[in-house]
């Protein structure tokens, strides 16, 4: 596969601003997905919370295939073979960690190839075109800035899932800092919040 637009060797220094913005804010979700991991053990980074198995480990194995696949495949840029495959034999292989794969490997293995995208993305024009071939045909023509974006939305989506599972396993919430995107509280204060939210859902309960 050949992406269809020249690929210089410097990039369009036109760029420069909207690269910069597109580069922090995949940065900003790969390093949210990966510190929401911290401090907890091998069991509650892999055990699923939800009927589907949504699982801390799981999402960050998720967003290396994303990663790996559209910074690599869709604009054929060379980037090291994943540690495991994914199959159609085992459809959700990308969504949790298996006994043998261990949370260490894994968190390097999506740092290296978010360094690649890093790299993908500073190289190449923004209109750089490429071709997703899991997407349906009419839309599987893509440019480099519409995959950046595609897959920033994609991992925020998942750092949200993160958030969510963290705070069910010991209640650690926050955005870069433990609690530093919520009131200035205390454990009372959110127990009193929560029954609160809990008496108005109440009064819609239907009889």
């Amino acid at each position: 596969m050949t992406s269809t637009a020249a690929q210089p060797d410097q990039p369009d220094r036109t760029d420069d601003a909207t690269r910069a913005h597109l580069l922090h804010y995949l940065r900003e979700a790969r390093d949210a997905l990966v510190w929401k991991l911290d401090g907890l053990s091998e069991y509650d980074r892999r055990r699923p919370l939800t009927p589907t198995g949504t699982n801390l480990l799981g999402l960050v194995k998720h967003a290396t295939l994303v990663e790996h696949d559209y910074f690599g495949v869709v604009f054929d840029q060379p980037v090291e073979p994943l540690s495991w495959t994914f199959h159609e034999d085992e459809p959700n292989v990308d969504m949790w960690a298996t006994a043998d794969q261990s949370s260490r490997d894994l968190i390097a293995e999506y740092r290296r190839v978010g360094e690649h995208s890093d790299a993908v993305i500073q190289k190449l024009p923004l209109d750089t075109r490429g071709r997703v071939p899991w997407w349906a045909p009419e839309r599987a023509e893509v440019t480099l800035h519409r995959i950046a974006v595609h897959t920033i939305v994609d991992l925020q989506r998942h750092a949200g899932h993160a958030d969510i599972l963290r705070e069910l396993i010991d209640g650690a919430v926050g955005l870069r800092t433990p609690g530093d995107n919520l009131p200035a509280t205390d454990a009372d204060w959110w127990a009193d919040y929560r029954r609160r939210l809990e008496d108005v859902a109440r009064g819609f309960i239907a009889d």
